[in-house]
């Protein structure tokens, strides 16, 4: 009888014990029930949620060129709101995992909340930090790796090592770009493949300069992150540059994502065209944006990026000169020759007394590239080469376009993307369709003040959209 109590206590126990382990299996399948059988209930009713929620590890990772990006480059990144700080660490790097051991340097990023929600499109609200690091004191022609992250000890609340190259400090030593226009529409699904296609035949390309209409609802969460999701590592290992286009904008503002998702730099002429019209010197070319809606819509916003424009051009140390902005000074697409009047009025007449040597545009959702002679300041003489002018699409929305007598080459319902090469005195120009064909090519050389073009187009008529949209 002695033993009698605690046998039958232990039987309570243990009865008792797998009760409550059955109760509580059948309150977390209720549980399960109600979050649809995941953990993010909130979400579920959310297609494409990943696109859209941040999380802790962080996303939407991407490299800008500097006002010096010999020396220094910016990384911006989101993460949701439980992370509230982030740093970027880099280092030289090596062949091996040594990079670590010593020499890797801690910068602490700025890091902004913003919450915004397209209603438009019916999208969720979304909360979100927005991270944005400036990391200088690099040195040139070197390629670096960084990861982004909160600061601490866990791995998994970083990224992965991204390398990515600073320019060299020789204005002789040879670089290229790429150039897109328009991607704006089913990005994730059409425009991905330009993206990658590029990088896929040109992974050394130094940095990507996107003509404006990333996307095409301004501050569609959705849409940013298909347009990141397309370009993925290709935006945290080859800095871009990017000029806002009309899509970008709403009632004449910017989208509010726009500065802080990307930095870029702030020597433009007005805080209101701030890391939307600015230059950068890479090597031996200024590369310049003009924020074209802005100059467009607002006069005031005309008069300085003109001035502006006039004083940069003016004082060039470089080589080469390129403008790039999303609407086009002459116009390509039918019925538009009459739309940006107040743009090509101010803007060719800065374009021409410099003798710019590439313009690149988009807007026009078709291709189109040609010299156009700066005769009107009496520069240059008739057998000299003016300023070669390009508009150009990546993503699927395509227009007709309406034939000029300035037009070399000119293509229709073709997706493209364009390489551009500078060594010494030739600038090289090539643009490639998604399956790696050439479209069209030329040469510019340029010595002694004086430029020459050489056009290197392939044979074949061009494409036109009636050759492949019946009507």
């Amino acid at each position: 009888m002695k033993l009698y109590y605690p046998v039958l206590f232990a039987m309570a126990i243990l009865i008792g014990g797998c009760q409550d382990q059955k109760n509580n299996k059948a309150s977390a399948h209720r549980e399960d029930e109600h979050h649809g059988h995941t953990h993010y209930h909130a979400q579920d009713s959310v297609l494409n949620h990943k696109l859209i929620f941040p999380a802790k590890v962080p996303d939407r990772i991407i490299a800008n060129l500097t006002v010096h990006p010999e020396s220094s480059i910016a990384v911006n990144w989101r993460t949701n709101r439980q992370i509230d700080s982030g740093f970027v660490q880099i280092a030289v790097a090596t062949d091996g995992p040594e990079f670590r051991l010593e020499g890797v340097r801690t910068v602490k990023a700025k890091t902004e909340a913003v919450e915004n929600r397209n209603k438009k499109r019916d999208e969720p609200l979304v909360k979100a930090h927005y991270h944005s690091a400036f990391i200088d004191q690099l040195q040139p022609a070197t390629t670096y790796v960084y990861r982004v992250g909160d600061g601490g000890e866990d791995d998994r609340l970083w990224s992965e090592w991204f390398q990515v190259t600073t320019a060299s400090d020789r204005a002789e030593d040879d670089f290229s770009f790429i150039y897109f226009g328009d991607a704006q529409n089913e990005v994730k699904s059409m425009w991905s493949r330009v993206v990658r296609s590029s990088y896929s035949m040109f992974p050394k390309v130094d940095f990507m300069l996107h003509a404006g209409d990333l996307v095409n609802s301004h501050d569609s969460n959705l849409e940013w992150g298909e347009w990141f999701y397309a370009g993925s590592f290709i935006h945290a290992t080859i800095p871009s540059i990017m000029t806002p286009g009309n899509h970008e904008y709403r009632d004449e503002v910017l989208t509010p994502l726009w500065r802080p998702q990307f930095t870029l730099p702030q020597n433009g002429p007005l805080d209101a065209v701030k890391e939307s019209c600015y230059f950068v010197d890479y090597q031996n070319l200024r590369v310049i944006s003009i924020d074209a809606v802005s100059f467009e819509d607002k006069e005031q916003s005309r008069k300085a990026q003109a001035q502006w424009l006039d004083s940069v051009l003016t004082v060039n140390p470089g080589k080469w000169s390129a403008v790039f902005l999303h609407f086009p000074v002459l116009s390509v697409a039918k019925r538009r020759d009459d739309d940006n009047s107040a743009l090509k009025k101010a803007l060719k007449k800065v374009i021409d007394k410099h003798r710019v040597d590439l313009v690149l545009q988009g807007h026009d959702h078709t291709y189109a590239r040609g010299e156009v002679k700066n005769l009107a300041t009496g520069v240059t003489g008739a057998d000299e080469t003016g300023t070669i002018y390009a508009v150009s699409v990546s993503g699927p929305k395509m227009y007709e376009s309406a034939k000029k007598d300035w037009m070399e080459r000119r293509g229709e319902y073709t997706q493209l993307f364009q390489i551009i090469n500078i060594k010494g005195d030739t600038l090289r120009y090539q643009s490639f369709t998604p399956t790696g064909h050439i479209y069209d090519a030329f040469d510019l050389v340029k010595k002694n003040g004086k430029k020459r073009l050489f056009n290197k187009i392939p044979e074949g008529k061009p494409r036109l959209k009636k050759d492949f949209v019946r009507e």
